[in-house]
């Protein structure tokens, strides 16, 4: 089995080497081959310059906008340079451990499911703020309710599956916004197994990148690709 991971990045010069570091170093049993693919979104903090001295010299494909376009945009772009048998995103941040990818892969590796969701609060709240779980609880209670599903993190980085899962799908959302594009396109043929993670989120200050904003137009996504392929 080949995995590949694929890693937005938008202004994370202060993340980027450690994550980066981790990735490469974790071990995954089952795997024989695994595939980096880092699409850079236009940084201008110095990630840009760092990713073109760090990928140089090792096995990793790095794409590099010309614009920002958005994560979304990001991740899409991924998939179609992706080889592997198993996909699985991952943010540049340190919210969430790639050491972890071992047990999200284990319901794939064992024929459980074609698809596995790392949940950040099927425990509860755990070190979110009130704010942001509220948040991310409306969206994915509404997700449930339309699809008649029984997620609990609708909104989470870790998303793994079987690349012919999304092989025939077709996008349009590019922002924060293509979670629930993918997850509702999704779901409609697989069911999702989620396995709980740790996670150790970051604000503003650290550089959080998501809007409140989000949340509206996510409950609008929801109810449109319920209807629409």
């Amino acid at each position: 089995m080949k995995i590949s991971i694929i890693v937005p990045v938008y202004n994370e010069i202060r993340t980027i080497n450690q994550i980066l570091t981790k990735i490469s170093e974790v071990n995954l049993p089952g795997i024989c081959e695994k595939e980096i693919i880092i699409v850079d979104g236009h940084s201008t903090d110095g990630t840009r310059e760092f990713l073109c001295k760090y990928c140089r010299n090792r096995d990793i494909k790095l794409i590099l906008e010309e614009k920002r376009s958005g994560k979304g945009m990001a991740v899409r772009k991924g998939f179609k340079e992706a080889s592997g048998n198993i996909i699985v995103i991952q943010d540049a941040d340190l919210e969430s451990d790639p050491n972890e990818y071992a047990k999200l892969l284990q319901p794939i590796l064992g024929n459980e499911t074609r698809v596995v969701y790392g949940s950040r609060f099927s425990n509860g709240r755990g070190f979110a703020s009130w704010g942001s779980y509220l948040g991310n609880q409306i969206v994915t209670w509404a997700l449930n309710i339309v699809f008649f599903c029984r997620l609990s993190d609708v909104a989470t980085v870790y998303k793994v599956f079987l690349r012919d899962v999304v092989k025939e799908l077709r996008f349009e959302c590019t922002g924060f916004d293509f979670d629930v594009e993918l997850t509702a396109k999704i779901i409609k043929k697989n069911r999702i197994k989620e396995v709980p993670i740790s996670y150790i989120p970051r604000n503003k200050q650290d550089g959080k990148k998501l809007h409140w904003s989000i949340g509206f137009k996510a409950l609008y996504l929801i109810l449109k690709y319920r209807f629409v392929k």
